[in-house]
Order: C-alpha cells, then sequence, then structure tokens
C-alpha cells in the first residue's frame, strides 16, 4: 500500500515525510481494519514531522483524524462488521486500570498511546485500530467533513469545556485553524458572543462568515473583556495578550499538544482577580462521543480542502507557511 512515514523529524521543507510502499497491516486480537477514505491533516503531524514531539518509534506513517470502511477484523473483533464506516482518532489505547483510567480521566492515563505517534496512522491506503477506541460517525457527516472531527473537533471541544465558558458568555480564540474554527461554530450555536484574533486575513474573514462577533489580529485586545479564551497557536507570546483580555474570574484554556515558552507573568495585570490558566490533554473517549452528536445536531461542519494523498508532505508544508484555511484533508 502507499504510505508517508518520517524519516528525519526536521523543517518541513528539508524532506522529513517520505512517500513508500508498505505491506497492507493485519489487525490483531481486537483490531479491525479500515480502508482509509479520508484523513485530516492535523497541526500534531507537523509537530511530529519537525520533532517538535520526538518520535516514539522509526518511520512511523502519521495521521489521526481517518474515516475507513471495515475490511477485516481480527481475533474477537465484533463491534463492528465489515463494511462499516468508522473513525480512528488520536487517543488509541490507555491502561484501564490506573486511578486516572478508574475515574473517568483516561485522557491522563501514564500508559496512554496515540494514532501516528505510538502506532502508524492514516496517511496511507489501510490502517489497523483496537475496535474499543474507534467511533461510528453521524451518518450526517461525509468522509471530509468527518476526519477533522476527529482531533480538531474533539480535542476543540474539550478545550472548550476546560475553558469553562458561562452561557451566553463572551469567548476569546486565539488562532483560527482546523480546531477553532469548529469549536466557534459550537460556541456560536450555544450562544456565545465569539471573538476571532487570529493573524492569517483569511481566516478573519472565515470567522465572519462562521458568525463571530469580531475578528482581529492575534495580538490586539477584543472588544469587549472575556469570560474564558482558548489558545490554539502554539505560540507561548500570547498567553499574556490572552490573559489581560479575560475579565475577572475568567479562564485560558491551552489547546495544543506543543507551546513555545511562556513569557513572565506580570501577577497584578494578567492573574489577579482569579484568573486562571488551564491546560489540554487528549481527550476522553466520552469527549469524543459527545461531540459528534453535538456537531451533528448543532449541524457544525468544517470548512474543507480536499488535497490527494500523494501531496501529503506539500499540505504540511502548506499548513507550516499558513496557507491553510480551516481544514486540509487528504483523500487516497
Amino acid at each position: 500500500m502507499r504510505a508517508w512515514v518520517v524519516t528525519d523529524p526536521g523543517p518541513i521543507d528539508g524532506g522529513p515525510l517520505l512517500q513508500v510502499e508498505l505491506p497492507e497491516p493485519e489487525p490483531g486480537s481486537g483490531e479491525v481494519r479500515v480502508r482509509v477514505l479520508a484523513c485530516g491533516v492535523c497541526r500534531t503531524d507537523l509537530h511530529l514531522a519537525e520533532g517538535d514531539l520526538p518520535p516514539r518509534r522509526p518511520r512511523t506513517v502519521p495521521g489521526h483524524e481517518v474515516v475507513g470502511v471495515v475490511d477485516a477484523r481480527g481475533a474477537g473483533a465484533d463491534r463492528f462488521a465489515e463494511g462499516d464506516r468508522i473513525g480512528i482518532a488520536w487517543l488509541r489505547g490507555t491502561c484501564g486500570r490506573c486511578r486516572w483510567c478508574r475515574t473517568g480521566r483516561e485522557n491522563l492515563c501514564p500508559y496512554a498511546v496515540f494514532t501516528g505517534w505510538d502506532a502508524d496512522g492514516g496517511y496511507a491506503e489501510y490502517a489497523v485500530v483496537p475496535e474499543a477506541f474507534a467511533y461510528r460517525l453521524p451518518a450526517e457527516l461525509g468522509d471530509a467533513e468527518a476526519a477533522p472531527m476527529l482531533c480538531a473537533g474533539i480535542v476543540g471541544y474539550r478545550a472548550l469545556k476546560r475553558a469553562e465558558l458561562p452561557p451566553a458568555g463572551r469567548l476569546g480564540i486565539y488562532g483560527f485553524g482546523a480546531s477553532a474554527h469548529l469549536v466557534a461554530q459550537v460556541a456560536i450555536a450555544q450562544g456565545a458572543r465569539v471573538h476571532v484574533l487570529t493573524r492569517s486575513e483569511d481566516a478573519r474573514k472565515l470567522a465572519i462568515r462562521l458568525g463571530a462577533a469580531s475578528a482581529g489580529p492575534a495580538d490586539a485586545a477584543p472588544p469587549e473583556p472575556l469570560d474564558a479564551a482558548v489558545l490554539f497557536a502554539p505560540a507561548g507570546e500570547l498567553v499574556p495578550v490572552a490573559m489581560r483580555a479575560l475579565d475577572q474570574g475568567g479562564s485560558l484554556a491551552i489547546a495544543g499538544i506543543y507551546l513555545t515558552d511562556v513569557p513572565r507573568l506580570n501577577y497584578a495585570e494578567e492573574l489577579f482577580r482569579e484568573k486562571q490558566i488551564r491546560s489540554v490533554t487528549a481527550n476522553t473517549r466520552a469527549d469524543g462521543e459527545e461531540f459528534l452528536r453535538l456537531a451533528a445536531a448543532l449541524q457544525v461542519r468544517p470548512s474543507v480542502t480536499m488535497r490527494p494523498l500523494a501531496e501529503a508532505d506539500r499540505v504540511l508544508a502548506d499548513l507550516a507557511a499558513g496557507r491553510i484555511t480551516g481544514a486540509a484533508v487528504l483523500v487516497p
């Protein structure tokens, strides 16, 4: 099968991705294999290719927003039938025994493994997944629409919950890529006033089309104090900016798996009055199920650019350069 692997992590222009031929993977016990129909392109894939995330195994196939059709089942796998359309997401496995798993916080499991990092992902024609960590997909979502929901949507939704936005509150969104433009739709549909702050003029235009109350440069102040904010851009220098924009009692959730260093914060201006900063680590399966149901009910839809699998390296270069608006999806 055709697939892309990360060879020597480094700047994307240096070619850390290599297109190769690999054997079709065989599902093990409790696993299913899917024929890939679409795979979303996530900034985490870029972090892996460029080495911001240290590789956990050599020549890994990236991609963890995978939509496919089950075409083979391993021993004991009976949750899905052959021909079922399912989704493969970032969280791939947990121990199920630690205190985090036993208390509904499996995203913090110290033994968690992840698609496209610990095991091969969806930048390929076939992929394998433990059936317990796969998702049934709403019929309302097409293949290319469903793909970004499986990480950008799910993890973004967890970030929104971590930000503790009150009903009809004022939400700031810093950075406006694949995840942010889905979260904005959820918040707007639930009655929030959303202010988008991003360096991309095209992204600002998309934000306004989606119903944002305002859209301005990433380092600008929003037109009103914020009850909550989510930082999607991997730019630590925006943390003080966002904290100054919060009203008293507000929360900032940092959504990325990678962030550049955060500058020193001024306590009086940026933390006092019960403001708080919260990080986000992956998601639970319950988050995923909840978000997919909500996205279907609220008619949340990604703005998608479809590209052939053969252009995966160029798509990641476009993502790095800020040339992707909304979400990019690879199609074999």
